[in-house]
């Protein structure tokens, strides 16, 4: 069984997502003796040729073919398979909607598709890499889950969970090489519940994906302008935890939501959405990607270009407060 020492969160923190995706696949097998992991051609870059090794008859790649892909998954779910299939987040969101609506929504086959390098983690290779749409075009398909690990531990933690999890989900893996850190030590992950990782009275961001840990630097430099300040890690995107969003919506007078996704159809909207259905008047910031697709670039030149970065998230917030 895997063990969160601090040696292995910082081993995991330097494979960045991916990688520790492959780790974590290792423990599959043990936890279910019915998994196989499909990858669309991306073996090395899903972190699965030790496992393709440990496992050949628990691995399969389908080549180029996302949309295929998904397709044999379904099969396989069908006959009591248990099935995780790994593509670039872009290619299993765009490309495969019809396929993933049809035998994830639809039919309701618990596939689990995990979207790497999603966000700006593979922003060199351009717009066109960039999974800066997918939790936007996946979030209005029914019977989808859809979860954003914070770091790396959280994406340990969140594909153990998803070797006994029984619906469809969407796992959205992306961040940098070496992927910040959030969680230092263990800690209890359960889908479909955020985790309240700072409490404030001036202002709550609640953020999902690799910038969590931005956020939580600046709340940091928040503080130290007297602002209180809290922040959720709202690691499940859908169904959304709207019952730890109402207690936010008691003790705070901003909510902000920072995502590395367009600000149109992700965790910013969804969060607005439910507010619409509130009696709270509650201001909302949602800071993500402006509409746009940006410019090629590596990660941390992206994040800052988009407003991603701790300082220029904290100067948003600031200058939102002093209106």
């Amino acid at each position: 069984m895997i063990e969160f020492s601090s040696a292995n969160i910082r081993l995991w923190s330097m494979l960045g997502s991916a990688g520790t995706f492959g780790v974590a696949a290792l423990e599959l097998p043990g936890l279910n003796d019915k998994v196989i992991v499909l990858t669309a051609d991306l073996r090395n870059f899903s972190g699965l040729d030790r496992y393709s090794v440990t496992f050949p008859e628990k691995f399969l790649n389908v080549g180029i073919a996302e949309q295929n892909m998904v397709g044999v998954a379904a099969g396989l779910q069908n006959e009591g398979f248990s099935t995780f299939s790994t593509t670039y987040s872009t290619f299993a969101s765009a490309r495969s909607a019809d396929s993933v609506r049809v035998n994830m929504g639809y039919m309701g086959l618990g596939l689990k598709l995990v979207g790497m390098g999603a966000g700006f983690s593979v922003g060199l290779l351009g717009a066109t890499h960039m999974g800066i749409d997918d939790i936007g075009i996946l979030r209005s398909i029914p019977n989808l889950t859809i979860v954003s690990p914070a770091d790396c531990t959280e994406t340990v933690k969140a594909v153990l969970a998803l070797a006994s999890f029984p619906g469809p989900v969407y796992l959205r893996l992306g961040g940098g090489v070496p992927h910040a850190v959030v969680y230092k030590s263990d800690y209890e992950f359960k889908i479909g519940k955020g985790i309240q990782l700072r409490f404030g009275s001036d202002v709550t961001i609640i953020a999902a994906g690799a910038v969590v840990a931005q956020s939580l630097e600046a709340a940091k430099l928040l503080e130290a302008e007297g602002y209180s300040v809290g922040l959720i890690n709202m690691h499940t995107i859908k169904p959304l935890d709207t019952a730890l969003l109402d207690e936010v919506l008691l003790s705070s007078k901003l909510l902000v939501t920072v995502e590395e996704h367009n600000v149109i159809g992700g965790l910013g909207s969804a969060v607005s959405e439910y507010l619409s259905k509130s009696n709270n008047d509650i201001s909302q910031l949602s800071l993500g990607i402006s509409d746009c697709f940006p410019h090629p670039g590596d990660y941390d030149f992206l994040l800052d270009q988009a407003g991603l970065t701790a300082p220029k998230i904290a100067s948003s917030i600031h200058k939102h407060l002093e209106r």
